[in-house]
């Protein structure tokens, strides 16, 4: 969860909290914690229902706070991104009551604006196109600013022809109706998982001598796009650039792409040889060998067969912790990772060995189901959020093990819908992969298709009972697999993370600096390389940008004019969100969530609070003690 939201009447007599947990919106009140029993069904809201399509079986949760308009809680989803999905619907409900009020429709209804873009069915069928990241307010307008994902299914695209609006837009919709006033997609048909991954940047901007409310919105391709708050229009020239083809059957990639030639990327483009990691003599000959398989063409090279390289890679560049905007300045600040990774796709066959075999029907219900986030070889990824299946059995026992493929458990959706015999397939599969692992040292059989791990339920997409797949839906990718060295690290050269200030009035970089360090390396003499990262900045109108994020679990304070680092701690955990300010008799105090889990680092459950002593005078003063940061 990513945050809450808040509200409270005009004399302060009644204050509460709206917050989600899974598919449930609640509100309780601030003071006692209590739910508020008025709104919705005793004090929830089911997000899965007052959609125009049956949704009960499908993903729905919503993981970022929406906005408060008026008497207005406008929130949208996450969704599967496979096939099935819900539709990315973005909703207002009633704060007082949870009455649903209005429904902006994400995937059009045959007749509205934007269903020429998809299939004639697509409103019946397609799931996806969601506000998953949150949203922007502008109170003064009464305009919600939405930034939306990519349809399902998420890399290949050859059963939605078209640029399939509202995928991947910034939707700026009336906060009281719900009515489209204007959209600008960043994407079009996006086969790359390039949702749009944070809410705008609202912001003030003297161009050419015009004061122009204006938004910012970073992507995980590593640009911005800086336009008019009133019309969409962009400010500073956008380029429809010619990209390449796909060749993977079925698959229409769409001829152009929009890429702001203003401001630069705040995020390498291409790796080429002269990017391959120097670490050591051996991880550059590996990496050299792999690259040369793959195929590295730059932003929107199609999936592929061979695998295609993505970088920025699908966490962005930027992502859902989004940018800090100086107000009085106009300078945004934004981090960004730069990790590579390889997105391979493979076909599913129809029929083929196995298909009277219980291990080799649990293969084909494995690939299509659950290779996705546990791998093709069932080991997960090197980082651990997404667990091994091998030996996942012998230790929680096949009963347990079934009951969370059944019910779902954290991130991951319920299996409901397998039939018994498909279950127990499904289980000879993985015992059978953990004995070739555990007798030959092999790793588990690498199946020949792998495929997405969300509910296929009881959708008009589901796989016809004999096995046959839609002509159009029978690639699939083998997971989200990063590019690292033989010892883990990333495959390209330093900086592995980064922080920018980019001046959105003049749409020019400032300065770069690396985002973090691995003490591993400091210690062998290697200068900090930045890491991965993720969680967003805040800046400081005294003249601070404080940010985690970083895997070495660091909190740190940036001088928003260099981007040298003026101080810096480590937290109990990693500090995997954006930080919050706030003032309490006139002393300023800036807390973060040190979670940790991303990245492989240790899990944590802390809030974690600094200030400036009572009595502190310069508020840039560099300390390492706890307690001092300054705000």
């Amino acid at each position: 969860i990513r945050g809450l939201m808040y509200w409270e009447d005009a004399d302060g007599s009644e204050r509460r909290i709206y917050y989600a947990a899974g598919p449930m919106l609640l509100a309780v009140d601030a003071r006692t914690g209590k739910a508020v029993r008025s709104f919705g069904d005793a004090g929830r809201v089911n997000l899965k229902e007052g959609f125009d399509r049956d949704t009960s079986k499908l993903y729905v949760v919503a993981t970022s706070p929406g906005v408060i308009y008026r008497d207005l809680l406008i929130i949208g989803t996450r969704v599967a991104e496979t096939h099935p999905a819900a539709p990315g619907d973005i909703r207002a409900y009633n704060l007082h009551s949870g009455v649903l009020v209005w429904t902006f429709r994400t995937i059009p209804r045959p007749g509205e604006f934007g269903s020429d873009t998809w299939p004639a069915d697509a409103r019946d069928t397609f799931g996806g196109a969601n506000c998953w990241a949150g949203m922007s307010l502008d109170t003064q307008r009464g305009v919600v600013y939405a930034p939306t994902g990519s349809a399902a299914y998420d890399f290949y695209g050859g059963d939605r022809a078209g640029e399939n609006l509202f995928a991947n837009c910034i939707l700026a919709l009336d906060a009281a109706t719900g009515e489209r006033l204007w959209h600008y997609q960043i994407v079009r048909h996006d086969i790359w998982d390039r949702d749009v991954p944070a809410p705008p940047n609202l912001v003030q901007l003297e161009i050419d001598g015009r004061r122009v409310d204006a938004l910012a919105q970073i992507t995980k391709s590593g640009h911005v796009f800086i336009l008019d708050r009133e019309t969409g229009r962009p400010l500073f020239d956008v380029e429809e650039r010619v990209v390449p083809a796909s060749d993977l059957p079925g698959e229409q990639a769409w001829p152009t792409q929009p890429i702001p030639t203003r401001p630069p990327p705040f995020a390498r483009q291409v790796f080429t040889e002269s990017e391959i990691t120097n670490r050591t003599p051996e991880a550059r000959e590996a990496v050299f060998a792999r690259l040369a398989q793959t195929r590295s063409g730059g932003q929107f090279t199609p999936p592929s067969r061979e695998g295609t390289l993505i970088l920025p890679g699908f966490d962005g560049g930027g992502e859902w912790g989004g940018a800090a905007a100086d107000p009085d300045s106009g300078i945004l600040y934004v981090n960004a990772s730069e990790m590579a990774w390889i997105l391979t796709m493979v076909e599913i066959e129809e029929k083929g060995d196995g298909d009277d075999d219980p291990i080799g029907k649990g293969a084909k219900t494995y690939t299509r189901r659950c290779a996705l986030c546990h791998g093709s070889d069932l080991k997960g990824d090197p980082f651990g959020e997404n667990p091994p299946l091998l030996g996942s059995i012998d230790r929680l026992g096949p009963d347990e093990f079934e009951a969370i493929v059944r019910d779902g458990k954290g991130k991951m959706t319920a299996f409901d819908y397998l039939t018994k015999s498909e279950f127990g397939n499904l289980l000879a599969y993985i015992e059978h992969a953990e004995k070739v692992e555990n007798e030959e040292g092999a790793g588990a059989k690498r199946s020949d298709s792998a495929d997405g791990h969300l509910t296929d339920g009881d959708s008009p997409l589901r796989d016809s009972g004999d096995g046959v797949l839609p002509s159009a839906r029978k690639f699939r990718s083998t997971g989200y697999n990063r590019f690292l060295d033989p010892d883990g690290y990333p495959a390209l050269k330093p900086p592995w993370g980064t922080l920018t200030a980019i001046d959105l009035n003049r749409a020019e970089l400032l300065w770069q600096v690396p985002l973090g360090e691995l003490p591993e390396l400091t210690r062998q003499g290697i200068a900090p390389t930045g890491t991965e990262n993720y969680g967003g900045p805040i800046v400081t109108a005294g003249g601070l940008i404080f940010i985690g994020a970083t895997r070495d679990e660091m909190l740190r304070a940036f001088d928003i004019d260099t981007g040298a680092i003026l101080w810096q701690t480590r937290l109990p955990a990693g500090g995997y969100a954006t930080p919050a300010t706030y003032a309490v008799d006139g002393r300023q105090y800036i807390v973060i969530a040190a979670g940790g889990t991303k990245m492989g680092t240790d899990t944590g459950d802390a809030y974690v609070a600094f200030a400036l002593p009572e009595t502190a005078g310069d508020p840039r003063a560099q300390s390492d003690e706890p307690g001092r940061a300054a705000p």
